[in-house]
């Protein structure tokens, strides 16, 4: 995909996993934004090479999770 294509579509689901963020941390938009670009997982989703994306907002809440408490992200095969 190109970039200008794939720049269109990240906020769509940025904007999904944040709102995620917000319900089940309970947190104001701002809280969940912040936590989420300071994250890997962010880095990962701004890079279209890594294909995460596609995955489903629960799925990308899952990893987010999953780096909150262990600091890692481990992608299952």
């Amino acid at each position: 995909m190109d970039k200008e294509k794939f720049g269109a579509i990240l906020p769509i689901f940025i904007a999904d996993l944040v709102k995620k963020i917000m319900e089940q941390k309970n947190l104001q938009q701002d809280d969940a934004i912040a936590l989420l670009y300071n994250s890997n997982l962010y880095d990962l989703l701004e890079d279209e090479q890594t294909k995460i994306w596609h995955y489903s907002t629960d799925k990308l809440f899952f990893l987010f999770e999953e780096e909150m408490s262990t600091g890692k992200i481990e992608f299952s095969d």
